[in-house]
């Protein structure tokens, strides 16, 4: 093998070292024996051992001794004698004076001839630094880093390769102090042709013989991959793949640092700390499932892209706005430097111009629009978490008041938000607390006066807003789904009460009206529901009514008709509540399992003006609008008692409107004039007399 011929050449007696360049290169120059070395041995001084062994890329200018490249022994020791000076001797002279501290000299160079090889052959740029910051000696790997040569760096002041913004205030001084051995940095190098080279630079100290601080060794990694590739990752980690725009992650550490500067900048003013003020225009497309749904996912991705490109050109250029996708088809808009609301608004206003023309996706011509949510104010009187959930309910508010608008935050209507949150919630453990209570209104038969029933109506007693009415929260407990089991409370307890009222006045056979949800129907057998109530309480069926709303009934799927026809069938009274103001589908009312018709109080409000005949003269709008309602609700009466069905009239508030109600033929009434909803005992005081006491009321 060439490598192991050669090596065995080398120590041939009859071979002769030629000084090739390699061997020169590798030949780096050692400092000649002194005259005062220490124990005798040359180059042993504090200095010129440390210079010497780095001099390692024949840059420095002593006088040089050529080593032997295979086993670093001087060429110009007995060793490397010629075969044919005549003298035969091998042994390196050992048996002249001073042989020994020839062997040690040689033992000293091919230790230092390693460690050239090592430094100029090493794989990471090595560099020496003077107290100056200039550079004594470097290796080729740390040159060919930054696109220079050996000879261009040596003398070269450190700070014409490293800039020194950035650099570790307190480390560095103490380095060079002595203070401390080593430490570690990772800092931009210059390269010849102007870009930078991201390296890990670490820096240890070299000291004398006598411990004091003389040279820093730097060894410099090339790391920049390994940036570009964190850099990848960290653009990955805040910017949405689809749109690149910052995504959610990204937004809120500018919304965070926003509200955090506030500390670092108490100057005064609208950009200061005292009156720095932030707003977010936070919006959603409209419509955006459909064209997913219409056109496939593959459309809607391009166009949010598309969209993402107009937001990005549209309100991208300033330094104190970002735009930004918050997931789905919702975008940000962050204003880290607001000067008001009316910055805001305007800003939300462009956003919706920008958005209304027409985009070209596929083929697909799409018009789109976009509700606009707007929250501006003092970073001082919130929390980044507080300003986007609060865009995000006007955002919401904006959607429900007719889209395609912005909406500004109202503290009062977000007051009022929160407060329904909060009961939804707290609906079920309240449930389970025992907090609910059922109050009774009578129904009043307006031929006799007599109470023919009462309607029962749950309220709510929150422990911190006092008696609640069903309006506050009857919508809540129907979208969250605990209108199923609160209504199966009250449907048992009522008529656990009817039963009450039956047993001491059997001779009235009082019925209970209870309301029923559309979501009690879909989301719960009712069926079941009603007829386990009247088998625990006893009660028979004639005595229960069930209130159900037009648009209830008239549903899709049939279900519901379904099992109102059981409940007839079982001898449930069905009621349809606010007739006049659903379908009012006549075709359907003679084919439902339908007893009683509720009229809306909306009918009831044009009675309360004085009869026809009080009134001389031309008739005026309003007394127009009572001539109406009174026809409407005469039309209704005849209709409902033509297909056998009895009516009953809410709010009633006067004797007058009772009176012309009873004139249209109006079977039954429930309001104020009568009676207020109350406790059972209530009711059942009223009983016990025979009819409502109506004076004073």
């Amino acid at each position: 093998m060439p490598g192991q011929n050669e090596g065995a050449d080398a120590h041939h007696p009859g071979v002769r070292h030629e000084e090739s360049r390699h061997h020169r290169h590798l030949a780096a120059p050692v400092f000649e024996p002194a005259a005062g070395a220490v124990s005798g041995i040359p180059g042993t001084g504090p200095v010129a051992g440390p210079v010497a062994a780095l001099g390692a890329c024949g840059t420095l200018e002593e006088p040089e001794v050529l080593l032997c490249p295979t086993c670093s022994a001087p060429l110009t020791d007995g060793t490397h004698r010629s075969a044919d000076d005549g003298s035969g001797r091998q042994d390196g002279g050992s048996d002249r004076p001073g042989g020994g501290s020839d062997r040690l000299l040689a033992a000293l160079r091919a230790s230092e001839s390693r460690f050239r090889a090592a430094f100029c052959d090493a794989v990471i740029g090595m560099a020496l630094i003077d107290p100056e910051d200039r550079i004594i000696e470097v290796n080729p790997a740390f040159a060919n880093l930054i696109g220079r040569t050996v000879g261009e760096l040596v003398r070269t002041h450190l700070h014409e390769i490293i800039d020194p913004e950035g650099m570790p205030d307190r480390l560095f001084p103490e380095l060079v102090h002595g203070e401390r051995e080593r430490f570690r940095v990772e800092k931009p190098l210059k390269h010849r042709e102007g870009h930078e080279v991201w390296s890990k630079v670490t820096v240890s100290l070299i000291r004398d013989g006598s411990g004091r601080p003389l040279y820093t060794l730097a060894l410099v990694e090339d790391i920049t991959e390994q940036r570009r590739l964190g850099d990848r990752l960290e653009f990955q980690a805040l910017h949405d793949p689809l749109t690149r725009l910052p995504n959610r992650t990204y937004f809120f550490e500018r919304l965070d640092a926003a509200c955090l500067a506030v500390t670092e900048d108490p100057a005064p003013g609208p950009s200061g700390g005292e009156g720095r003020r932030v707003g977010v225009c936070y919006l959603d497309l409209d419509g955006f499932a459909a064209i997913n749904e219409a056109l496939g996912h593959h459309i809607g991705d391009q166009l949010l892209i598309a969209v993402a490109a107009r937001l990005r050109r549209g309100f991208e250029g300033h330094d104190a706005h970002l735009v930004a996708r918050m997931g789905g088809d919702e975008f940000a808009v962050l204003v880290t430097d607001s000067m008001g609301s009316e910055q805001l608004t305007e800003l939300a206003a462009r956003i919706l111009e920008v958005l209304e023309r027409p985009f070209d996706v596929a083929g697909h011509r799409l018009v789109i629009t976009a509700s606009v949510g707007v929250v501006e104010r003092s970073v001082h009187e919130t929390t980044p978490t507080d300003l986007v959930k609060d865009a995000d309910a006007t955002l919401y508010w904006s959607k429900a008041d007719g889209r395609a608008r912005w909406t500004l935050y109202d503290p009062d209507r977000g007051a009022h938000q929160l407060t329904r949150q909060l009961l939804a919630t707290a609906l079920r453990p309240a449930l389970e607390r025992g907090e609910f209570t059922i109050e009774y209104q009578p129904l009043v038969g307006l031929a006799d006066g007599a109470v023919h029933g009462a309607e029962a109506l749950v309220r709510w007693r929150h422990p911190r807003y006092g008696t609640l009415s069903p309006d506050r929260f009857i919508p809540l407990a129907e979208e969250s789904g605990a209108i199923v089991p609160l209504g199966k409370w009250v449907l048992e307890e009522s008529c656990r009460q009817a039963r009450q009222w039956l047993t001491e006045f059997p001779d009235t056979e009082t019925f209970v009206s209870v309301n029923l949800a559309a979501r009690q129907i879909w989301d719960s057998d009712v069926v079941a529901d009603v007829a386990r109530a009247l088998d625990v309480t006893g009660l028979p069926a004639r005595l229960l009514q069930l209130e159900i709303t037009e648009s209830a009934l008239l549903g899709p799927g049939g279900r519901p008709l379904q099992a109102l026809q059981a409940l007839a069938d079982m001898g449930v009274r069905i009621a349809i509540d606010d007739f006049g103001t659903g379908y009012s589908n006549l075709a359907y009312l003679s084919r439902l399992p339908v007893h009683v018709l509720k009229l809306d109080g909306t009918f009831i409000e044009g009675f309360r003006d004085p009869a026809p005949a009080d009134r001389p003269g031309l008739p005026e709008l309003g007394s127009r609008r009572s001539d109406a309602d009174e026809q409407i609700v005469g039309a209704m009466v005849q209709l409902a008692h033509t297909l056998g069905l009895t009516v009953t009239a809410e709010g009633i508030e006067s004797a007058a409107q009772a009176e012309r109600l009873r004139l249209t033929g109006c079977d039954t009434a429930q309001g104020w004039y009568f009676a207020r909803p109350g406790e059972a005992a209530l009711v059942a005081a009223i009983l016990r007399e025979g009819r409502p006491a109506l004076d004073g009321r």
